[in-house]
């Protein structure tokens, strides 16, 4: 345990911020399954609007820094591609 009160105050900010995190991306992943279980069941056009809710999500968790850019533009990309292929696609 820290004996410095600032340090004290940085594990208490940062297990607030663990648990905002931890939620984000636990909602990013539950409207990704949903999208997922649209496209498994043939339904395009459900898919298509579920995917802009999740594009939309992961786009706000890259702006508070819960994921890297990169990582949040490879997510995108993939479930873009999925629902391509899904579509007919390449």
């Amino acid at each position: 345990m820290a004996n410095i009160k600032s340090q004290k105050d940085r594990i208490v900010t940062n297990e607030k911020a663990r648990l905002l995190n931890k939620a984000k991306k636990s909602r990013i992943a539950t409207e990704t399954k949903k999208f997922r279980e649209f496209l498994a069941a043939g339904k395009v056009k459900e898919a298509e609007v579920q995917l802009k809710e999740v594009i939309s999500l992961i786009d706000k968790a890259r702006l508070d820094n819960v994921y890297h850019s990169n990582t949040a533009s490879r997510k995108v990309a993939a479930l873009s591609k999925q629902l391509s292929t899904a579509k007919g696609g390449k």
